[in-house]
């Protein structure tokens, strides 16, 4: 059998297993429909309505197009040569194709109010006998699922599959740069994809590149911080996702608040209320998208919260907080700031923020560190390995370089004319403070 997919990235994905069809029209697979591949970014970047489902499938296709490179050029001949064993093609496809299933709405934001893992509810669904993927995975063999959930959580023996999927260039990041980049109307993603998989290749130990590529791996290294630069970390995007956090952190602390005085609001968010008292099961998870969210936050719109109803005004309306970049000579002026916000008559709490992003665009590998990186490894002419930084000068220089930058987000009325305005004073004040000691 053969499907295909038309995309405006890969062209067509082919689609050449009953069990890869099978699992992207389970009910698990379908709900990545409705959930947004970079969450805030289309509130900058108007074309960014692309989705999680979109993004697994290319996934899916490169690891495709890697596993059929590898058993056209370097099928293994002897146990243990390090070349590729096609025994390993359908794990690795169905794991490139599932990465991301367990991603939730608004999926970072989220977590981090939530305390959700949307890896560990990717292994969740993998295994959990009442999902649809599970078994649509288990009629390839019983301990299928978890064959695949190994991968995803670097527990699988072989080293090559766990890096196709996950590693400093893998079918995830090289799929994502060039789809963000197409659909943010950027360039700042764009590789050579072609001539990255024609110099790829198995080697006992994992994934290396072939000597003569090194340009297009340069090339992709740089296209990765780039992104991050220019559209992951964009600071408008960044104050979004402030409101969204603290729009989720309202609510959960209203119904918090009601729940121990015996109140009950008129409007009950019910696929939420599992979250806000810690206890949700798969099945509450996966009720959840961007649109059940959006549907909340309209009616909290009419909230008799008056900043339940404010935050969710700005972030259904678009209303961004207003930032400036913090330095270290300047952060002691931030207690300041924060006085003249409240005197504003703005909550401090729901109203201002310090942001980070915090991104690393290549770093050799270090087995000290936290989450240790699979460094990318050439392979020279006679067959020996050499690490990527210590032969390019251009990788060299970002090497273990912290792309980084820290702001202070705001309400964006405090930089209005307020000629007329009680707290005159207090607002000048604070622009005062802004043109003179911060960056905007």
């Amino acid at each position: 059998m053969e499907k295909v997919f038309r995309d405006p990235i890969h062209d067509y994905i082919y689609v050449q297993d009953q069990v890869i069809l099978d699992l992207i029209n389970t009910k698990e697979f379908q709900r990545l429909r409705r959930i947004h591949q970079l969450g805030t970014t289309s509130f900058v970047f108007h074309g960014a309505e692309h989705t999680r489902f979109s993004h697994s499938l290319g996934c899916y296709e490169v690891a495709r197009r890697i596993t059929d490179s590898f058993e056209r050029n370097y099928p293994t001949k002897t146990p243990g040569d390090g070349l590729w064993n096609n025994d390993e093609r359908l794990v690795t496809l169905c794991a490139a194709l599932l990465h991301d299933i367990g991603h939730g709405a608004y999926s970072h934001t989220f977590e981090h109010i939530f305390h959700t893992d949307h890896e560990l509810i990717t292994t969740q669904i993998i295994t959990d006998p009442q999902t649809e993927v599970n078994q649509a995975l288990r009629q390839i063999s019983p301990d299928f699922p978890t064959k695949v959930a190994s991968v995803i959580s670097h527990d699988y023996p072989n080293p090559q599959v766990v890096q196709l999927i996950s590693s400093q260039i893998d079918a995830d990041r090289m799929d994502y740069l060039l789809r963000d980049s197409y659909y943010t109307g950027t360039n700042y993603g764009n590789f050579d994809l072609t001539r990255i998989l024609r110099v790829m290749r198995p080697y006992k130990n994992g994934i290396a590149f072939q000597i003569s590529g090194i340009h297009a791996v340069e090339d992709f290294i740089v296209s990765r911080f780039q992104m991050y630069v220019q559209v992951y970390f964009h600071s408008v995007s960044r104050s979004m996702e402030v409101i969204l956090g603290h729009l989720l952190q309202r609510a959960n602390e209203l119904y918090q608040s009601e729940r121990a005085n015996n109140h009950q609001r008129a409007f009950q968010p019910h696929y939420l209320m599992p979250f806000f008292d810690e206890n949700f099961s798969l099945t509450d998870y996966l009720k959840l998208d961007d649109g059940v969210l959006n549907t909340y936050f309209l009616q909290w719109e009419d909230d008799e919260d008056p900043i339940l109803s404010d935050l969710s005004a700005r972030f259904l309306g678009r209303i961004p907080l207003k930032s400036a970049q913090i330095k270290e000579p300047t952060r002691s002026l931030l207690p300041e700031l924060r006085k003249l916000v409240t005197e504003a008559g703005f909550d401090v709490e729901y109203y201002t923020a310090e942001n980070d992003s915090y991104d690393l665009p290549y770093d050799a590998y270090d087995p000290t560190s936290k989450k240790p990186r699979t460094q990318i490894e050439l392979m020279q002419a006679d067959g020996s390995l050499v690490e990527l930084s210590t032969v390019s000068d251009l990788v060299k220089s970002i090497t273990g370089k912290i792309s980084s930058d820290e702001r202070f987000y705001f309400p964006k009325e405090m930089l209005v004319n307020t000629d007329n305005n009680l707290f005159s004073d207090t607002f000048a004040a604070f622009q005062a403070h802004i043109k003179n000691n911060l960056i905007r």
